[in-house]
């Protein structure tokens, strides 16, 4: 899926790869500046990275290196701003890293600091080449913060999805400009706000049963600037698993049946319980059913995995599964189901 996106926002990249041993990452080659990288948002965060071929860090201080790292930096500095740098490596506090630092000031100006420093330098060992030793990678952060840190999200919710992930979602759900689009469980509203963010739409509902969700959708719509603009989406309150409560309350504002239903129901740990997932996660895919049009898409992030997989199957006279897409989120991996109705 970032693939697909940075073929899209970066087309002048070249030699798209997978990283080895990695699952969640790409490398690619990208000419000139880099400022077109933060339209990317299926991407958690972008790194300039260097390859310095030599057996220990101390090395990273000759001039040579040295200043392929500073041009990293700067690389960085170009696309946003920075005061303040800090490393990421095992030995960070080490006399080795604090040579480096006091050279990265003289030649950036940037302060080091240790724990809060926004610029982020990151050290690791290089990939394996047989018995060669495998030197070592210097990735430098694009920007001060992560691509993932929205400046829309004002307000927080226990759980909210990471908007990177609810960016696959949007592009996992098609993105048509005569889509209504339903939001159910919406929790903070990360969901609906990146698909709105994405492309046009009819029209919009978000549906929650707890009122302080919905305070925290409404403030980050309106952050985002959502709210004062078509399709000037709708926050109501109802029980998404009713799809009796769900008829009587979504079909007006959205002029219809839903077209596109995206969902991220409660993880137990924080909402809710993991023994009522399984009725919880029956319910949505029945209430979904009886608020969409016929060939309307359902897609729902979840981490029940068992628990989903299971409903699905029972739910075979209602929707037909099209995918299933595993996503890497603070040491868990949830997964993105997309159906389509029957």
């Amino acid at each position: 899926m970032l693939a697909a996106e940075v073929a899209e926002v970066l087309p002048g990249a070249r030699g798209l790869r997978d990283v080895p041993d990695r699952d969640d990452a790409v490398a690619l080659a990208l000419p000139g500046p880099l400022a077109a990288v933060t339209q990317l948002r299926t991407a958690v965060a972008a790194w300039v990275v260097l390859h310095l071929d030599v057996p220990r860090p101390r090395s990273f201080t000759s001039p040579e290196h040295l200043a392929r790292i500073v041009d990293a930096v700067y690389a960085s500095l170009r696309v946003a701003g920075s005061s303040t740098f800090r490393f990421e490596a095992a030995g960070a506090d080490s006399a080795v890293f604090a040579r480096l630092a006091g050279l990265l000031h003289e030649a950036t100006g940037l302060r080091h600091e240790p724990a809060t420093g926004d610029l982020v330098v990151r050290v690791r060992r290089g990939p394996r080449r047989g018995d060669a030793d495998p030197g070592w990678d210097v990735l430098v952060r694009v920007g001060p913060r992560p691509l993932s840190a929205r400046t829309w999200r004002v307000a927080d919710f226990p759980g909210a999805a990471n908007a990177t992930i609810a960016a696959a979602v949007a592009r996992l759900a098609g993105v048509h400009g005569g889509d209504r689009v339903l939001n159910l469980m919406a929790g903070s509203g990360t969901l609906l706000v990146e698909r709105l963010l994405v492309g046009p739409a009819a029209a919009a509902v978000a549906v929650d049963l707890d009122p302080a969700a919905l305070d925290a959708a409404r403030a980050n719509l309106e952050a985002a600037r959502l709210l004062t603009r078509p399709p000037r989406p709708a926050l109501l309150r109802a029980d998404a698993t009713d799809a009796a409560a769900l008829l009587d309350v979504v079909v007006q504002p959205l002029g219809g049946a839903a077209d596109v239903v995206l969902a991220d129901p409660p993880w137990g740990t924080l909402h809710g319980s993991h023994a009522d997932a399984p009725r919880l996660h029956a319910g949505l895919l029945r209430a979904a059913h009886a608020v969409t049009a016929p060939g309307a898409r359902l897609v729902v992030l979840t981490h029940e995995v068992k628990v989903m997989e299971r409903v699905v199957r029972d739910a075979a006279e209602l929707w037909t599964p099209r995918s299933v897409t595993r996503v890497y989120a603070k040491g868990h991996h949830p997964r993105i189901h997309v159906l389509d109705r029957r």
